[in-house]
């Protein structure tokens, strides 16, 4: 290995969207925005209200805001809970906050219980993961109150989840303390989860003898299809077909179709991978705008897959949408090459008007882009067999912000522009394996690190989380939108012309720019109603639950970035109180809010609180020392990674 390769801890690993690997000179979001104002509200005055407001110390209204007025009905009825950080969860008044799922869990009847001082790669992989992300409910028979639980299991964290082992970080390249059986565990850790639960006299309990409970791991076997499947770039010596991979890593956001498979989505696969190709090899460049070269794992020091010098195809294998039959444990997952490759944050869908689905995907960098994918097929409600292949064909798309408020889609066919192979692009099968350099050349938008993008059916608006974007530079922003070194992020709302998801064009709007109103320099926009407990940083998840209301899930805030922790807060979308938020769940220290699901009935709420006690603000947490032993365990019990369900107390629907 490279002697001048750096680590990245296994808890910075999805932090690594920082890098920005996106060479072009496409416009990014903040020159868009700028200009957008430029044009329009320079002439309606609006830099003026923003000058005064900004002298006042209040916060500067947004173009497509009203004043809220006093008294108005929100949408949500709830009780805001106070802001801060401490080490344990809070949930608004009324409400019960119950721990159902914690990594170590027995998922199966016939699986130990969690020993924290005697883990194997054995146990684990009957045993709930780490670090849950997406969360997705699927009814059974229709109830919300029985049904499959599907999360992923995004990544690990050895120091909190090993004793002794401490920080692994650049200053130890090889990962000294790890050995083959610590990154077996890790491996069993990784991939996702599908559990049946059921509510009974108004508690959640795990089905542990349900047939459909199930573990997927970094080593579950996995076809490959789609345009990609069975290309020379994707075979290697173990898999001389190019069609069957071993796992999926880095599963953070997802969705769940129509027809009730679960979509999970692969991001950072970059940090698994050690060594490096020659500069001259035909995969240097591809490798270069993913991000490979810093391993966050010890896993190609054992596993010769996850060392690109002997597999130099095994990458390539990496990056995809994968789609699971949860009603199926014997379904081998798939590998939708036509939803492309890229740091995947999730793929939540809607259908169409015309009855083809459409799939909404960020790829979760910084200056990386939005996507969508329209299948060629339409759904069949009648026969649930008949769908599943609708992901393997259909127009993958890239969109592109104009000023004047409108947007393009942008298709990644090959043949079509630039995407010829005088650019490098054979086939199909190319464009996809390389999704962000034919994004490139089609002069894409660089956004603000594009995370989850939910589509609301209720309003056919879409909206896009753009968590933050610290290297926006000065020069790229103007007085219209002062946002240079975008610590706290934004929410685009989307609006598909004609309602279509189909077109090509569509219309958008910033919602709101996150961040604390009080500080003018922030630029923040929320509602005037929204309280200092309301307003939020670094959006990252959202739900939107059977009422089209939108809900808020966050990724950074902490005591040092904006003095609160993360958490749930519910946004208004509609009517004069528009850009208003509500704080309903806190997280406990050192935690990141993830996976907000609602069953159908919306009285029950799911939520994912990853890595709790993971902070790095003095001495670094582990197994031994961790900053919060949330919930109450046991004096030897390390903080583990759970999902809670959350319920109204009495019963109804929540907020």
């Amino acid at each position: 290995m490279d002697e001048k390769m750096t680590r990245l801890r296994a808890s910075e690993l999805e932090d690594s969207g920082d890098v920005g690997n996106n060479p072009t000179a496409n416009l990014t979001m903040g020159e868009v925005i700028a200009a957008r104002f430029n044009r329009r509200d320079l002439l309606r005055g609006s830099l003026a209200v923003a000058a005064i407001s900004a002298t006042l110390g209040q916060r500067a209204l947004a173009a497509n805001e009203q004043p809220a007025k006093k008294g108005m009905a929100s949408s949500f009825d709830f009780k805001e809970i106070e802001a801060g950080v401490d080490e344990t969860h809070h949930v608004a008044e009324g409400y019960d906050a119950q721990v159902l799922l914690r990594w170590g869990d027995p998922i199966f009847a016939d699986a130990p219980d969690f020993d924290p001082m005697s883990q194997s790669a054995q146990k684990q992989s009957r045993q709930f993961g780490y670090n849950t992300d997406f969360v997705g409910y699927i009814p059974i028979d229709g109830s919300s109150d029985h049904g499959l639980l599907v999360v992923n299991h995004e990544y690990t964290n050895e120091e909190l989840m090993f004793p002794g082992i401490g920080v692994q970080d650049s200053k130890d390249v090889n990962f000294s303390k790890m050995t083959k059986d610590l990154v077996d565990i890790e491996m069993a850790a990784h991939g996702g989860a599908v559990v049946e639960i059921q509510r009974r006299n108004g508690r959640w309990e795990v089905v542990k003898d349900s047939r459909y409970n199930r573990r997927i791991t970094a080593e579950t076997p996995m076809d490959i299809t789609g345009p990609a499947a069975g290309h020379e770039r994707m075979k290697t010596a173990a898999d001389p077909s190019g069609r069957r991979v071993h796992g999926m890593v880095n599963n953070c956001a997802g969705g769940v179709t129509p027809w009730g498979t679960w979509l999970s989505c692969e991001e950072n696969f970059n940090g698994y991978f050690w060594g490096k190709v020659a500069d001259d090899h035909a995969e240097a460049k591809n490798y270069k705008r993913y991000g490979l070269g810093s391993p966050a794992y010890a896993w190609g020091k054992f596993h010769d897959r996850f060392d690109v010098a002997k597999e130099p195809n095994e990458p390539n294998r990496f990056g995809w949408v994968v789609e699971i039959d949860p009603f199926d444990p014997t379904f081998v997952p798939k590998k939708r090459t036509a939803l492309g490759r890229t740091k995947h944050e999730g793929a939540a869908g809607i259908t169409n008007q015309d009855g083809r689905y459409v799939v909404y995907l960020g790829d979760d960098e910084r200056f990386d882009y939005v996507y969508k994918f329209v299948t060629a097929g339409k759904v069949n409600r009648e026969d649930r067999a008949a769908n599943f292949g609708l992901l393997d064909e259909g127009t993958l798309y890239v969109a592109k912000y104009n000023p004047d408020g409108t947007g393009e889609w942008l298709s990644l066919v090959h043949g079509e522009g630039p995407l010829t192979e005088a650019n490098g692009f054979r086939s199909q099968a190319d464009v996809l394996i390389e999704t962000r350099r034919a994004a490139d050349l089609l002069g894409a938008t660089k956004m603000d690190r594009p995370e989850d993008i939910e589509a609301n059916p209720a309003t056919n608006r879409v909206y896009v989380m753009l968590t933050n974007n610290t290297r926006r530079k000065e020069e790229q922003v103007d007085p219209a939108n002062p946002r240079a070194n975008n610590a706290f992020g934004h929410i685009v709302e989307m609006m598909p012309e004609g309602g279509d998801h189909a077109a090509k064009t569509f219309a958008w709007e910033v919602l709101v720019k996150c961040g604390d109103p009080s500080v003018a320099s922030v630029g923040a926009t929320f509602s005037s109603e929204t309280t200092r407990n309301g307003w939020f940083g670094m959006p990252d998840n959202c739900a939107i639950d059977s009422q089209g209301r939108l809900w808020i899930s966050t990724d950074g805030n902490s005591a040092k970035t904006t003095g609160r922790a993360d958490g749930l807060w519910a946004l208004e979308t509609e009517g004069e109180l528009r850009g208003t938020s509500k704080h309903f769940f806190r997280v406990p220290l050192g935690a990141e809010m993830c996976g907000p699901c609602f069953t159908p009935n919306d009285e029950t709420l799911f939520l994912a609180v990853q890595h709790p006690a993971e902070v790095d603000e003095g001495a670094p947490s582990t197994f031994e020392n961790p900053a919060t032993r949330w919930p109450d365990f046991k004096d030897n019990m390390p903080t583990r990674p759970s999902v809670l369900v959350i319920t109204k107390q009495g019963g109804g629907k929540i907020a």
